[in-house]
């Protein structure tokens, strides 16, 4: 394919239709992207030719055009002597370089419109490149977020995950427990405390009723 024919299916080309029918955007937009770049540099290289030529013509414009003024000037002097034989020979000659002036005027023309269109078409498809990077980069933000939201949704339904929630509650459950075994040893510890001081105290009263009645048979045994 030619570089003007392949320039024009790229400036003419639909981005988002070529990406919405590729199996892998992000492949195909890379390769857009290299198709261009590699487009720009023939066409720098291309527009180089031209201008190198641009300057050749330039300077053949510029000689042929001193000496038709040069053969033009003879054709006046030889007038100004009477040769008009001579200064008819001059003017011919003058026609010559006046041709080849007009000649090589029209071939910068040429050129000239050459370099215009592919300033054109350079500038379109610098603004395909722009718009094909921007993609690129959408493409690639989109890829990252899609990862990071994929391997999210992974994590959140692991079973690594809800194994550690498992075990989790289990280790929350023990503890409970272990509060539980706690608080039931104070309450136990209270009862038995309540418990232990009820018998103290009737175990005093009946000691005091045996010591009250001990006495009382002493005072009886030694009062006879």
């Amino acid at each position: 394919m030619g570089m003007f024919s392949r320039m024009t299916d790229i400036v003419q080309a639909n981005l988002n239709a070529m990406l919405d029918k590729a199996e892998d955007p992000e492949k195909v937009i890379r390769l857009i992207i290299q198709e261009m770049e590699e487009t720009l540099v023939e066409i720098r290289s291309e527009a180089a030719k031209y201008i190198a030529q641009q300057k050749q013509f330039h300077r053949q414009q510029d000689k042929f055009q001193r000496e038709a003024d040069s053969w033009l000037k003879k054709a006046e002097l030889a007038m100004s002597k009477g040769k008009e034989d001579l200064a008819r020979a001059a003017l011919q000659e003058k026609q010559k370089y006046t041709d080849q002036v007009n000649a090589v005027n029209e071939q910068l023309n040429q050129v000239g419109e050459l370099l215009g269109n592919l300033q054109e078409d350079t500038a379109r498809l610098q603004s395909k490149l722009t718009e094909a990077r921007t993609k690129q980069k959408t493409l690639f933000s989109r890829k990252q977020s899609a990862t990071v939201r994929l391997k999210a949704k992974t994590v959140e339904h692991s079973n690594k995950i809800e194994s550690a929630m498992a075990r989790f509650e289990q280790y929350e459950q023990r503890i409970d427990n272990l509060e539980a075994q706690v608080e039931a040893y104070d309450l136990t510890a209270k009862s038995e405390s309540h418990d232990t001081s009820l018998k103290a105290q009737f175990r005093e009263l009946s000691t005091s009723d045996d010591i009250d009645k001990e006495l009382a048979d002493l005072k009886q045994k030694y009062a006879a």
